[in-house]
């Protein structure tokens, strides 16, 4: 039995279901919800380019501001199933922080959702999830 789950969640239908299976499954389980920032949304979101500089304070500021109204709402489902949930964010490319996350916080099991992306970047890039369960050091469940 998994002792400490770890679910990455963003804003997507798939980390709500990969959340409720972590609370269903693993009630008496210590369950950390983890939003990655990506630096690179951090400038996708402006349509800026190459070396081109905004102000990265605003845009990061921006980008917290979202990782905390996502992990607050993580935080409530949770409650409505009696769980309470730790939450952290951590800012680097989505795959390794989640893998390197589990390895260095003690994780025995990662729930995530099949796909949080959709798109060009998805098919391009390859799936997060799947990423997720070659590299890591601990089970994977993908959650549908």
């Amino acid at each position: 039995m998994a002792t400490h789950v770890l679910v990455p969640v963003d804003d997507s239908n798939q980390s709500t279901e990969a959340l409720e299976f972590a609370c269903e499954e693993y009630p008496e389980a210590r369950i950390t919800a983890l939003h990655v920032l990506d630096p690179g949304d951090f400038y996708a979101a402006t349509g800026i380019e190459g070396g081109a500089v905004a102000n990265y304070e605003e845009l990061q500021d921006h980008h917290q501001d979202r990782a905390e109204a996502i992990l607050e709402a993580a935080r409530e489902q949770a409650a409505e199933h009696g769980v309470e949930i730790e939450t952290d964010h951590v800012v680097g490319g989505i795959s390794r922080s989640i893998v390197d996350y589990a390895a260095e916080h003690d994780v025995d099991h990662i729930a995530i959702g099949s796909h949080g992306r959709t798109g060009a970047s998805r098919i391009l890039l390859g799936s997060v999830a799947e990423k997720v369960a070659r590299r890591s050091p601990v089970p994977v469940t993908i959650v549908r």
